[in-house]
This record gives C-alpha cells, structure tokens and sequence, in this order.
C-alpha cells in the first residue's frame, strides 16, 4: 500500500496533533501515524482525565480530514520523504493476522516522536513489580489494580508527583516518594518558575494529593525480592534504610526520541534534534517539534507543533506571535534540565554483576574493559536487542559517557514481509565491514 500527503506527520502527542490539525485547517492533505492505537501519546493515555487543551486538541483532530494511521510503526526512511511503516494486523474477532505495511510519501515531514524514561541500572532494578514511573501509571489507567498496594515512587523529575498523585487516588498506599535532587535546587526550580504560577499550582495539587513526604537527596540503591519486589534499599546523604513494599515505580527523567531523525540526517545537537526558531531541522523539508528538541512539555510541544505546521505550509505571517512566545518558553527547558541533572553517586549504583542490557543480558563487569557504545555491540551485543539500545544507551552514556554513533533500518524489529515490500531500492546492500560484522 502506498500514501501521498501534503504533510506527514510522525507521532500523536500533543506536539503531533497540534501540528496535524494545524496542517489539516491549513487546507493541506495530512497524513498522522503514530505506533499506539489512540492518539495522545505518553501525556494524553488512553484513560487520563483529560485537560481542558487536550479535549479541545483531540476534538479537533478527530473533527479535522487527517488521514490516521494509528498502530502503525516507522521502521525505515529511505529517504527524506519516504517513511516505511508496518502494524500488525488483527481480523474482526481480534485475532492476530498477519503484519500489514504501507509506503508513505509526503511533501514535508514533521517529526514529533517523543520522549522515553530514562532507567539506570541497580541491584534488583530487573525484578518482577520494578517499573518505570510513567510505565506504572500506564499500567494502572490499563486497569491494574493499586488500592491498597504499597508503593515507592523514585528517580527525578515532575513525574514523580504526577503519578504518585495519580496513584494515591486509586487508593495506593504511597510509602515514599524520593528525588534525588537536593531540597536547595527544588527551591531554585521554584523560584525560577515563579512567573509561571499555573505549573506551580499543579505541583502544590500533586503534592498533597500523594499523602506523603518528599524525601529530597534520596534515592534507591537496591531493589530485593526472589520472585517478586518485596522491598527496597534507599538512601538519603549517610543515612540508609530499608522499606517494604509490593512496586517501585522508578525513572530519571526523559529521553528524546531522536532515532527516526538521526535515520533521516537531521542534524543531532546535545542529544537533541538542531532546529531553526520556525522548527526547521538541518534536512530540507523535514521539521521537528516537541520532545525532540528539548524537554519541555506539554505547552510548549503544543507550541512548537503549531509553529513547525504554519511553517511547512507556508504561511510566515502567522508565525512571528508563535515564534516569540516560543523563546520566552525556552527558559523552562533550561530549568527543568538543571533541575534533573543526574548526581555522580548514581553511576556507583550497579555492581559487576547488574545486568546493564535487559535484551541480552549484558551485565556491567563486561562493558568496564570496553571503550565506546560501537566496541561494546561488537563485543557483548549490549544495544543489540528488541529495543535496540533504547533503554541501555541511555544508561551507558550516563555511566561511561558513550553516544550512539549510528541508526540504522530497520529502527523496530520488522516482519521479513515488510523488508520484502520495502524492495530492494529502499533496502541498499550494505557491505560486510559496515554491517555485517557488527551483527554477527
């Protein structure tokens, strides 16, 4: 299957919304395909009460003519405007059938895929009941039952009060909730937000609705349990203690979503995609908003969606407002980064023995001898696994200070039906020194 559009838009949050009802209103023809089955992304999950923005952003959309691929996954970009996508289909039951593919060409290309968790490694960081933050909020707003479980919130950033918040009203019983950030940069973060009293408010609601104290300076050293978690290890300045529980939701902050654009050549800056103040990326044609080119949130990714659709529809007179409000916003990117950087104590966290690469259990004593993110693939298969280095890259440029030094099709695990479909033409033979030794 093949699909034309004016403007393609990759990923359903708020930045890809905005951008996709923004093209649509435009009189362009859209295209918007995004890996989950609703739109929203991470921020707007299926089963969120939903924002006044977000209602009014998802009404619009649906209202609008955005051609939706939904549960649809971008594995390659031949080109800069060709994206390859797969999904795996289902027949009317539900039953899984076989893996659908489609060829989607555009005009121009706005990238607004996102951010990750970040997760470091620790003792016990594997066990059965150890999650994610955001991932244990997803799993509760799906329907797992909370009321009553005894439940330790870690890691840094705003998201922990959220989802602890989120969490206590479905009746958890929040044991702790630990930032690793010092009380004094938490003060700093506030008074530097002071002109935006909206986000402090927010935070004030979360904050009394977890019904327990924030530990500053604290974080977790170990998780133990034989099957399951049973408890964790935390530590506060000198002082450590153990602390039952039955989850530990863990994260440190975001990761951008850069692969797709690294694929494309954008140009990658400090991690993120480089952008001119309209969104542009180094590529013609193709833009980036949200996440990608810095984590801000949800207003500003909206922002940023608007400014990359006016700008690859031609339309500059609409831009100036947008654009200077977007550099007043800026400022919190630079906040919020300060506020989140990691402390040095955490990189002493995993012992020999912690399993840093979760897909082929590649553990920490055989990545210390090696020198880059390329040698340790070569040598361990870290980064080689089903998620292709997103949760152990992650970890490994914060404790050894590598950088991915490539992306490569597919970015997903891909049906042989899909490579099959792609051609040839889209599929380059590539030589054995530059691919095939290092998958071996």
């Amino acid at each position: 299957m093949m699909e034309r559009f004016d403007v393609l838009v990759v990923g359903a949050g708020p930045a890809g919304i905005a951008a996709a009802v923004t093209a649509a209103e435009c009189g362009r023809r859209v295209g918007l395909v995004d890996d989950n089955p609703a739109e929203g992304g991470q921020i707007w999950r299926s089963g969120t009460r939903l924002p006044h923005a977000a209602r009014a952003w998802t009404q619009r959309l649906q209202a609008s003519a955005v051609v939706r691929f939904q549960g649809w996954r971008v594995f390659d970009a031949p080109g800069p405007s060709v994206l390859l996508a797969e999904r795996n289909g289902a027949d009317e039951a539900g039953t899984a059938g076989g893996t659908e593919f489609v060829e989607l060409h555009a005009n121009k290309v706005i990238l607004a895929t996102g951010a990750r968790e970040r997760f470091l490694p620790f003792p016990g960081w594997t066990l059965p009941n150890v999650t994610g933050v955001g991932g244990l909020d997803a799993l509760v707003r799906g329907g797992l039952p909370i009321a009553g479980k005894r439940v330790v919130v870690a890691g840094t950033g705003p998201l922990l009060l959220a989802v602890a918040a989120h969490l206590a009203e479905r009746g958890a019983n929040i044991v702790a909730v630990c930032e690793q950030a010092l009380l004094g940069r938490l003060a700093r973060f506030a008074l530097q937000i002071s002109g935006q009293p909206q986000k402090i408010l927010q935070g004030a609601r979360y904050r009394m609705a977890m019904r327990t104290r924030l530990l500053t300076g604290c974080w977790v050293t170990a998780a133990h349990g034989n099957e399951c978690l049973s408890s964790v290890t935390l530590r506060q300045g000198k002082k450590h203690w153990e602390v039952e529980c039955d989850y530990l939701a863990c994260g440190f902050h975001l990761v951008p979503n850069t692969e797709l654009a690294a694929l494309m050549r954008c140009s990658i800056e400090a991690g993120f995609v480089a952008t001119t103040e309209q969104m542009e990326t180094s590529v013609g044609n193709v833009y980036c908003a949200g996440e990608p080119t810095g984590i801000g949130g949800e207003e500003l990714s909206l922002l940023e969606g608007q400014i990359a659709a006016l700008a690859a529809c031609g339309r500059p007179g609409e831009l100036r407002k947008l654009v200077d409000r977007r550099k007043r916003m800026l400022a919190f990117v630079r906040v919020l980064a300060a506020l989140c950087r990691l402390r040095p104590e955490l990189r002493q966290l995993p012992t020999d023995e912690t399993i840093v690469c979760r897909c082929e259990d590649v553990r920490l004593r055989v990545l210390r001898d090696r020198s880059n993110w390329r040698e340790a693939k070569l040598q361990t298969r870290c980064g080689m696994g089903p998620c292709q280095g997103r949760i152990c890259g992650a970890a490994t440029q914060f404790l050894f200070g590598w950088d991915a030094d490539s992306v490569r099709p597919p970015m997903f695990p891909a049906a042989v039906a899909s490579l099959a479909a792609a051609g040839p033409a889209k599929n380059p033979v590539v030589t054995e020194s530059d691919e095939t030794k290092e998958n071996v």
